[in-house]
């Protein structure tokens, strides 16, 4: 089974993530040998996007789970995840489709934005139920809202620790909105699109700062003197936007 090297000389990687990327590769393929039926990168890096505050997105899907072929992996994750901060979702086969009904947000985006660097597309015939989709996305943005009201309020003392915060509303918030237009039959060309059309149809007058702060804290992990606060604010009112948006449905 051979790795797709022009899958990553495609991308505009660092070169050092691109190095790294290759590295797990080839780790990945020896380690789990026969077993290894596809290793997909997605989101951003798999966009040639790759921002500051990003992590590098892998799926690994297996045939089987056999503990003394993933023992053979654990050190060459552990390299990844330190050098360039590789994250890696480890499924089988057989779990996949159950797993996108289950978490029907983050495999729609998965779906929309992926390269294969080794084996088939497990991804290419994915299909998700309405009622799925739907229940996930109101899902995604309540624990979304929740969870950043907490890390506000740890962090808001400490204005620099906020640009973290802002970067983090990226994946969920792009995704979310990404889904609501596709149940909306109006899907945009990029998830980054889809919030940018939603925030500008909640907000007509109000919505580019805020998202331009989203993007900045993305690409450069810093905001400008006083904008964490109220870029925080702002993103968790919006999301309530989009739950309310996504509730209409049902």
């Amino acid at each position: 089974m051979g790795f797709r090297r022009e899958s990553l000389d495609e991308l505009e990687l660092p070169s050092a993530v691109a190095d790294g990327l290759r590295e797990f590769v080839t780790a990945a393929q020896s380690a789990l040998g026969p077993d290894l039926v596809s290793l997909v990168l997605f989101g951003s890096a798999a966009e040639g996007r790759l921002r500051a505050s990003s992590d590098v997105n892998v799926i690994v899907v297996s045939s089987l789970f056999d503990p003394a072929r993933l023992d053979a992996l654990r050190q060459p994750l552990r390299l990844a995840r330190a050098t360039i901060r590789l994250s890696a979702m480890l499924i089988l086969q057989s779990e996949v489709a159950s797993a996108a009904e289950a978490f029907a947000v983050k495999f729609a985006d998965i779906r929309a934005r992926h390269k294969i660097l080794v084996g088939s597309d497990p991804f290419a015939a994915l299909t998700f139920s309405r009622a799925a989709m739907l229940m996930r996305l109101k899902q995604v943005l309540l624990n979304y809202v929740l969870r950043t009201r907490e890390r506000y309020v740890l962090t808001s003392l400490r204005e620099e620790q906020l640009a973290s915060v802002v970067a983090d509303a990226a994946g969920p918030l792009r995704s979310a909105a990404a889904l609501l237009l596709l149940l909306e039959g109006r899907p945009a060309t990029s998830p980054k699109e889809a919030l940018e059309t939603l925030a500008a149809a909640h907000d007509p007058t109000g919505w580019r700062e805020p998202l331009a702060n989203l993007s900045r804290a993305r690409e450069h992990a810093s905001l400008p003197p006083g904008a964490g606060g109220p870029t925080v604010q702002y993103l968790m009112g919006l999301a309530q936007a989009l739950r309310a948006g996504a509730e209409k449905f049902g």
